[in-house]
């Protein structure tokens, strides 16, 4: 069982996760061991509540399917197991960040204090930048 928060979790059946062979180098046991974890999570089929199933489908994420399905590869780890975990941690993150609500940005002016000290800096800058001009007789 997936635990999420202290009222939603997502239950192992709903969760298929199959064992595959990694790829890239790892010598004699890359080519006979299967270590590498293919994760699908149907996000309409699955048992969270409607607000998590609307933001998920919302995501515009390469690892959600059109049909609702979240496909996740972890092979980061030599052990099945340890790339079960990084599978299972991702899809928590995922979700959970799907989740998060953005807090609404409040637009703020510059104080007349701030604008006035800003332009102050750029006169003076430019009184200097005139200083290293040639010298006029």
């Amino acid at each position: 069982m997936l635990i999420l928060s202290n009222h939603v979790s997502i239950p192992d059946y709903e969760i298929e996760m199959t064992a595959i062979r990694s790829q890239g180098s790892g010598g004699q046991n890359v080519n006979k061991v299967s270590t590498a974890i293919h994760l699908r999570f149907d996000i309409k089929a699955s048992s969270l509540p409607d607000f998590y199933k609307e933001r998920l489908l919302a995501l515009s994420d390469s690892r959600i399917t059109k049909d609702g399905v979240i496909i996740l590869k972890s092979q980061e780890y030599n052990s099945q197991e340890k790339n079960r975990e990084a599978a299972l941690e991702r899809l928590k993150s995922l979700i959970k960040q799907a989740v998060q609500v953005q807090k609404n940005r409040r637009a703020t002016k510059p104080t007349k204090a701030s604008q006035r000290r800003r332009m102050d800096k750029k006169t003076q800058r430019g009184q200097v930048k005139t200083m290293r001009g040639k010298v006029k007789f």
